[in-house]
């Protein structure tokens, strides 16, 4: 067997295969005359097939199977002594696959191949995997795709259209998508794009065109990205893993850039505060009038000159160095978003990987 491409698209995989289906017949007479001397089986035209008893086995969840033909079918029959028939066939196929993709981009899709007899139950006929059952090339190599061991069943099924039970054989293929295609292309440059934002923490309020054209590169960056990757599978109702991953990449430029606007508006207000500080001291009625002691101008300072009393837009540690709030805020964005990032990632590949499994 051979597998040549799972479509996500159309969630379907075409697949070659050579088919041998072998049963016994007892009704069958079979001429002495037509076995060569030492030969226990013949090999007949496949059109010896039309007229003969046949299992009329079809795959349940296929959307096309038709044998391959070159000049004529690729298909024979191999009529044995002890009344045993093989048929064997070269065929294509396209099997449809229900497919979820709530791990992607580490997802692993599992596609059943459901054989089932169109026309006799289980008291007529009994469907056994002959050997190994289903052995595929060892050569077979998929693009983004490992292929995981085989599963196979026998089992019986109740069918409601054709009321009765019927028996089932069934081979479950596994496809394990591949993550270093991902790596490359979706997790290393939306993480480089993230750690570029956090440049803007070390950039002065003075360079406010670079700052904003930094942090709006980035996210526009990240959206561009997530959208071209969206475009790689169906539109689904649910959430993926990557449409996560993408999510908190965003989250974290935006929130880069709320704090822009967080430390632009406190650095304009403690401008205006030192402003109307300035004007105060050069005041002389001002001055004479309420005579300050150094407590009553640190009051006023802190208290009145910002609308918010609750801000303070900066103080004195008990060592006398003046704080500043922008630039108190810019330090500890620095330590704070990397910090919450790598725990972000650092969760999110650990329930990736062991859900995924």
């Amino acid at each position: 067997m051979d597998i040549n491409s799972i479509n996500v698209e159309d969630m379907d995989f075409r697949m070659d295969m050579f088919l041998k289906q072998e049963w016994q017949d007892a009704r069958i007479k079979i001429p002495e005359e037509m076995f060569e001397y030492g030969d226990d089986s013949v090999t007949l035209p496949s059109s010896f097939f039309d007229n003969m008893w046949q299992p009329d086995l079809y795959f349940l969840n296929s959307k096309v199977v038709e044998i391959a033909t070159l000049t004529h079918k690729f298909s024979s029959v191999t009529l044995f002594k002890n009344k045993t028939i093989r048929y064997a066939a070269r065929m294509h196929a396209i099997v449809a696959c229900q497919m979820e993709f709530y791990h992607y981009p580490m997802d692993t899709q599992v596609c059943p191949i459901t054989v089932e007899s169109f026309s006799y139950n289980n008291n007529k006929m009994l469907l056994r995997w002959h050997g190994p059952g289903v052995t595929i090339i060892p050569e077979l190599k998929l693009l983004q795709y490992n292929i995981l061991p085989l599963i196979l069943e026998e089992t019986y099924a109740y069918t409601v259209e054709k009321n009765g039970n019927f028996s089932r054989l069934l081979v479950y293929f596994r496809f394990e998508r591949q993550i270093g295609h991902h790596l490359i292309q979706t997790f290393a440059p939306s993480t480089l794009v993230v750690v570029l934002s956090w440049f803007s923490f070390w950039l002065e309020l003075d360079a406010i065109p670079a700052r904003v054209t930094l942090l709006v590169t980035c996210l526009l960056t990240l959206v561009t990205m997530f959208t071209g990757l969206r475009s790689d599978i169906p539109a689904v109702a649910y959430i993926k893993a990557l449409d996560l991953w993408m999510a908190g990449c965003m989250i974290s430029v935006f929130a880069a850039l709320g704090e822009f606007v967080i430390v632009k508006v406190l650095h304009g207000k403690y401008n205006a505060m030192k402003a109307k500080e300035a004007k105060l001291a050069k005041d002389p009625a001002v001055m004479q009038w309420t005579a300050p002691s150094p407590k009553s101008v640190h009051n006023f300072r802190y208290k009145h000159m910002s609308k918010d009393r609750f801000i303070h837009l900066c103080w004195k540690t008990e060592t006398g160095k003046e704080k500043i709030m922008w630039k108190e805020i810019d330090r500890i964005a620095r330590m704070v978003f990397p910090s919450f990032f790598f725990c972000f990632s650092l969760m999110y590949w650990i329930i990736l990987i062991f859900g995924s499994g």
